[in-house]
């Protein structure tokens, strides 16, 4: 009971600090991503490389997509410009996975003091620098945890019965990962256990990669709570985005064995290995869907464009 105690500290942990390292990113640049998002989607692949700028500097697909959702509610923006932001939060995602995969063991404790420090600052960029330091700290730290429990974790039996089953089970695995994030609302945090799993030798890699295409699936919760109340462009932008990533994962599961044969081309170990897949596979899948952006819009109009507000 406690590890199991501390494994869900660890996760609450991980996602406070994704958390405070979006507020501080957002506090140094919060006007110029709303123009840039209003101004610059004039096209798909416009929108697309705003995205994906836009989420790698708010580490969180989620905070974009309300952010999205939000500026279509008020008029600001069409759910047609949205496409191509929806086809670069997935791509822009991808940095956060690759950020957690360094090793900043030896600096974690100086740069939790050096954060926290300046977070007591009047001024608001000296502040918001301190709450990046101190996030990534905090997210690093529950990254040391998730690999530290792994094992203690895996000696109870109904928690060691479950890693059989996924690893045996792609389809499981799939629905894990989709599950667990839309619980938890982080699919960093749902990669984060996984390479936890994956660096302590208990899970499987293409039972990770399942895992990390599933919490793709399970992120689009959060659209979909946001566009709640905000009117029907706000909802087909909520559904765009369920659609695409289910999409994605489609396309990609039949090729889940190939991928975790040939990872070792990629990196030397499983946890970097998973990082560069998830970004093969976000990468691939947008740029699959982009020159049919349009289209994209229209079938999406076609399915809900007629429901009521």
């Amino acid at each position: 009971m406690l590890y199991i105690l501390l494994f869900i500290l660890f996760i609450l942990l991980f996602i406070f600090g994704m958390t405070i390292i979006r507020f501080g990113l957002f506090n140094l640049s919060a006007d110029k991503l709303k123009g840039w998002m209003t101004k610059l989607t004039s096209t798909p692949l416009k929108g697309m490389v705003t995205g994906t700028f836009v989420t790698a500097l708010l580490q969180s697909s989620s905070a974009v997509m309300v952010i999205t959702i939000g500026l279509i509610s008020t008029k600001i923006m069409t759910f047609p410009q949205s496409i191509g932001i929806i086809l670069g939060t997935n791509i822009g995602t991808t940095f956060k996975t690759e950020l957690i995969t360094f090793n900043l063991d030896s600096i974690l404790v100086p740069l939790a003091i050096i954060g926290a420090v300046l977070t007591f600052f009047k001024n608001i960029k000296i502040r918001s620098i301190g709450m990046l330091l101190f996030g990534i700290a905090s997210v690093f730290t529950a990254m040391k945890g998730f690999e530290l429990l792994a094992h203690p974790l895996t000696s109870l039996p109904f928690i060691h019965q479950f890693i059989i089953s996924i690893n045996d089970n792609l389809i499981l695995s799939l629905a894990t990962g989709a599950a667990i994030t839309a619980v938890i609302q982080s699919s960093t945090a749902m990669t984060g256990i996984t390479m936890g799993f994956l660096t302590a030798g208990l899970l499987h890699l293409d039972a990770g990669i399942a895992i990390v295409f599933g919490a793709n699936i399970g992120t689009c919760i959060t659209a979909l709570f946001a566009s709640i109340g905000g009117g029907k462009e706000s909802r087909l932008a909520a559904y765009a985005h369920v659609y695409l990533n289910v999409f994605g994962v489609l396309l990609f599961v039949p090729f889940i064995p190939v991928l975790s044969a040939n990872a070792h081309l990629l990196a030397d170990t499983k946890m970097v290995q998973l990082a560069h897949i998830s970004v093969l596979f976000n990468v691939v899948s947008s740029l699959i869907v982009l020159p049919f952006a349009t289209k994209f819009g229209q079938l999406i109009l076609r399915f809900h464009g007629n429901k009521p507000q």
